[in-house]
């Protein structure tokens, strides 16, 4: 008989795949090899394929779909759960096969090409920055040591080093004067690479009119707008925009029993770097609150007088996050008079 619902374990060379009828019998139980898969479901009729979302996964996704099969992806946390004994590529390939079934399960929107390619940009950029401070550190520490202190800001390191090469007074060998050129070159190509990125997040801002319209929001420029759209897509898979701010880990924790609520600090789960881009610039425009009179500016300014900064930093974030929900699936800009999306 045919399989009309799949589960497929992914892997790099070697897949599993796991497969039911619509009596829930078992009717396919195989391992393929990568060459093997894509003839394979050529050959199957239509059916619903179920997936982790894993590396490679948007790409199989596309793939299939393309074949006429209906796809999910799922989230791996909620397929652990149906995980039978031991685990193994085909008790994986059941358990995706049963959790893609469920009909309250959740499911991650598949990513265009357009999106894993803006992805990539600043997953790179991510990186880069991460090793450019990196760089900075180690360039401290080392000047510490040889009694140079220079405060911890990028721009100290860069205006710092020419002269320090060029006082002949603080001691510094000839060999280590060498090599703080080399890392000195290592810094500016970093910057380099930083910058060029920068301008492709620019470029893609000004031509995406998603992001142009996700950066009427205040507190969310370019780099926001591109993660944004790049992650969330048209947001169509969140029913509300509490929902979105939950996935990026902007709503409290719980921890409640008995019918007592008990709410802790924010969960922080799901994408972190884009929570991290969205309480950076909430922190931005709180800065600039005080000079402003809007009804959105009065709220944060109450919250700011109420509690920490940090907290009306990620209550501002908060809100962020289900405008962008907001302008994602109803489209229009942000009116600031009115707090809300206008079409």
């Amino acid at each position: 008989m045919n399989a009309t619902r799949i589960g497929l374990d992914l892997a790099k060379l070697v897949f599993q795949v796991h497969g039911v009828d619509r009596d829930e019998r078992v009717v396919l139980k195989r391992q393929l090899k990568r060459s093997q898969v894509l003839p394979f479901f050529e050959k199957q009729p239509v059916c619903k394929i179920g997936m982790e979302a894993c590396a490679g996964a948007h790409y199989w996704a596309r793939q299939f779909a393309q074949l006429g099969h209906e796809v999910k992806l799922i989230a791996p946390q909620f397929v652990k759960p149906y995980v039978k004994s031991q685990k193994n590529d085909a008790n994986d390939a059941e358990a995706i096969c049963e959790a893609v079934g469920r009909p309250n399960m959740r499911f991650v929107a598949i990513k265009t090409v357009a999106q894993q390619d803006m992805q990539a940009v600043h997953r790179i950029r991510s990186e880069l920055v991460k090793s450019r401070t990196a760089k900075v550190n180690q360039i401290r520490g080392l000047l510490a040591e040889y009694g140079e202190i220079v405060p911890a800001r990028i721009e100290q390191i860069r205006r710092a080093i020419p002269d320090i090469q060029e006082d002949a007074s603080n001691g510094l060998t000839p060999l280590f004067r060498r090599l703080l050129e080399g890392l000195r070159l290592d810094l500016v190509e970093l910057d380099h690479r930083v910058d060029e990125l920068d301008q492709e997040i620019a470029v893609a801002a000004k031509e995406d009119p998603v992001a142009q319209r996700l950066q009427s929001v205040p507190g969310i420029g370019p780099i926001t707008a591109t993660a944004l759209a790049a992650a969330v897509g048209d947001g169509r898979q969140f029913k509300r925009g509490r929902d979105l701010a939950a996935w990026l880990g902007l709503t409290p924790g719980q921890h409640s029993s008995g019918g007592k609520d008990h709410l802790l600090g924010i969960s922080k789960r799901g994408d972190s770097y884009l929570r991290t881009l969205l309480i950076h610039g909430a922190r931005a425009v709180l800065r600039a609150v005080g000079n402003k009179n809007d009804p959105r500016s009065r709220w944060l300014a109450g919250v700011a007088a109420r509690r920490h900064k940090n907290v009306a930093a990620v209550a501002l974030a908060n809100k962020n996050a289900r405008i962008v929900w907001a302008l994602l699936t109803r489209g229009g800009s942000y009116d600031s008079a009115h707090g809300m999306a206008t079409a």
